[in-house]
């Protein structure tokens, strides 16, 4: 597998990607973080595109998986408050959102965030409370569960995790 930035001509299967995930994830127990509002729409990830912190991962010439990736100081303003807890380390650090495979190929999550993990040394993540799938990942690959936070999106409390 590989890892590219995402261009304007893979934005129909990216979003095939995201159709897959929310399947996954409602038959899995969690339907609600991206199913009840078809997240992410077409915009978000098209700006995501053009201000290139949208990645895909490629195997065989397809592409199998995708996120968002950014690095830097202060890069996820929700991360600024967190409750029930607190983050482990105030440096620099990356941050990965819309972490989502097709399921056609084991091992995507853990590959993207490997990625993303080795261009920062900082790494932090958040997910849904329902979204065990992604919580039982974060756990084997070394992330630690720092506290709440909320996103813009919606309502729900999401669980924060941090790498570094």
């Amino acid at each position: 597998m590989e890892i590219r930035h995402t261009t304007n001509r893979d934005l129909e299967r990216i979003m095939e990607v995201y159709e897959c995930a929310r399947r996954f994830m409602a038959e899995h127990g969690n339907p609600n973080q991206w199913g009840v509002t078809q997240w992410p729409p077409e915009q978000v990830i098209y700006e995501d595109i053009l201000h290139r912190t949208s990645y895909v991962c490629v195997c065989e010439n397809r592409i199998v998986g995708t996120f968002f990736f950014r690095s830097g100081e202060d890069v996820e303003p929700t991360y600024r408050r967190i409750i029930d807890g607190k983050w482990q380390n105030d440096s620099a650090y990356g941050v990965v959102h819309r972490l989502a495979g097709d399921g056609s190929v084991k091992g995507i999550g853990k590959f993207c965030l490997d990625w993303a993990y080795q261009r920062c040394g900082h790494l932090r993540v958040d997910t849904h409370g329902d979204n065990i799938v992604m919580q039982n990942l974060l756990s084997e690959m070394g992330f630690v569960h720092c506290g709440t936070i909320f996103v813009e999106q919606d309502d729900a409390p999401r669980l924060a995790y941090e790498k570094f």
